[in-house]
């Protein structure tokens, strides 16, 4: 089938792959260049990177309208497929593929629906989560899907889950293009009454405070990113929290301990255990690599930033 593939971060890049390696992918739409780093200098999309290495045409459109529409009716997809876009879909652009427009979201459909759906799931403390394969609509992730896969959230980071969800979810997407070409694929329409909506991580979400228990604060650290750090600050340092574990340390709350060579932090039932931390300003280092260059005194404290 001719593709149009629309995708901006990484979690898109295994679908793209997926459907270059099987389809006539006819362009690709992503996100403009954005500023980021020291500087501020511009960088392009993870897409749209993989999309050059593919030799695919690129076009990146400040919205989804105008000539953006024009370029979408002269590319006369069969479907276009939408993997973490970025961008809500006009219905003059839903109406144009014969196939319609499929997406690849990260969660088990009606859950989490919305910008962040696997934050969410590890916040919520959730056993599973997963990607559906759904035929795109006018309201936000509300259309029917075609299949789901799931994967295991236990205590796992959100950027590993992610991994597994977009490689998965391209291989779903790949099955039912296969469906909808046969006329096959059936569409299960979602419960509105299950519903729930996944907004958009802030930090106060991944904040650490010492009035929450070592579980909640672990889940923090585990759905935090790099725009939403889970920070605290010790002593008179601040620092993020890269990846923690919790210990069975008995620690008052907003206290700190060593733990097997590792900084613990006190909260309302036990402690957590810093492996890898990011003081302001430096690089990843081990949590016990920064203990020892901070030379903690007996009864520090530690305090959310905010």
């Amino acid at each position: 089938m001719r593709v149009l593939f629309m995708g901006t971060p990484a979690f898109a890049v295994p679908s793209l792959e997926a459907l270059a390696a099987r389809h006539d992918v006819v362009g690709v739409i992503t996100q403009p260049d954005a500023p980021s780093g020291r500087g501020s200098s511009l960088h392009p999309p993870e897409v749209k990177r993989a999309a050059l290495a593919l030799g695919l045409e690129v076009y990146q459109p400040a919205a989804l309208k105008g000539e953006a529409v024009e370029y979408i009716v002269s590319a006369a997809p069969d479907v276009i497929c939408v993997a973490a876009f970025g961008m809500l879909l006009p219905q003059s652009v839903l109406d144009i593929p014969p196939h319609g427009c499929v997406n690849v979201h990260a969660s088990l459909l009606p859950r989490y629906r919305g910008a962040a759906p696997i934050q969410r799931a590890v916040l919520s403390d959730e056993v599973v989560t997963g990607a559906s394969i759904m035929l795109m609509e006018a309201g936000l992730d509300t259309g029917p899907f075609a299949r789901q896969v799931t994967v295991p959230v236990n205590d796992r980071y959100v950027a590993d889950i992610e991994e597994d969800l977009a490689r998965f979810g391209a291989e779903a997407l790949l099955s039912v293009l296969d469906e909808i070409a046969s006329g096959t694929v059936v569409w299960t329409p979602q419960d509105p009454s299950l519903a729930t909506y996944a907004t958009k991580i802030c930090k106060d979400d991944v904040a650490l405070v010492p009035d929450i228990t070592a579980a909640q604060a672990h889940a923090r650290v585990r759905a935090a990113t790099r725009r939403a750090p889970a920070r605290a600050c010790i002593g008179d340092r601040e620092l993020t929290v890269v990846r923690a574990h919790p210990t069975d340390e008995r620690v008052a709350p907003g206290g700190v301990c060593m733990s097997h060579g590792l900084p613990a932090l006190g909260f309302t039932d036990g402690s957590l255990a810093l492996e890898v931390v990011r003081p302001a300003g430096k690089g990843d280092m081990t949590g016990g690599d920064w203990a020892r260059g901070a030379h903690l005194a007996e009864g520090t404290c530690w305090r959310c930033t905010r």
